[in-house]
């Protein structure tokens, strides 16, 4: 990429969606809601792995292509830039559970990034960064609608 090309690019994240042993229904729906991302030009995907943790804790990383049938996803897998590393796959796979699947997506918040290169010509630069899990806005909710009825 050149200096142009980064100046405009959007904040970039990555997503490990964990699929525990048994637990994996895999219908088609999660690539066509990728695309859809894609497509809208909400996200532009950079690179994408599926990682597999047998029950001895031996992880086994696959790109897009050796997973299996892609479906629409081929159109991307042709674009990936294959970003991770080595060391980025086995740092990603320690918080997976043994017997475990999961998908590793890094891709760029495009609709984020005229935001994002305006504040770089400003001066600006991002010191800190996060997610709140959904499951833990859920525990909050609950909790504060459990206090509000008991009143405690």
């Amino acid at each position: 990429m050149t200096e142009q090309d980064l100046d405009g690019l959007g904040p970039v994240d990555f997503l490990v969606i964990e699929f525990p042993a048994g637990h994996s229904t895999f219908t088609g729906e999660i690539a066509e809601e990728l695309l859809n991302l894609v497509e809208a030009g909400t996200i532009r995907l950079i690179d994408a792995i599926v990682l597999t943790k047998d029950g001895d804790g031996v992880v086994d990383a696959m790109e897009l292509s050796d997973a299996g049938e892609l479906g629409a996803l081929v159109e991307l897998e042709a674009q990936l830039a294959e970003l991770l590393a080595a060391e980025d796959v086995a740092n990603l796979a320690n918080a997976m559970d043994p017997g475990s699947v999961a998908g590793v997506l890094v891709y760029e918040n495009v609709w984020a990034a005229p935001f994002a290169s305006a504040a770089r010509r400003a001066g600006g630069r991002l010191i800190a960064d996060g997610r709140i899990p959904i499951q833990d806005i859920i525990a909050s909710l609950e909790a504060d609608e459990e206090l509000e009825e008991t009143g405690a």
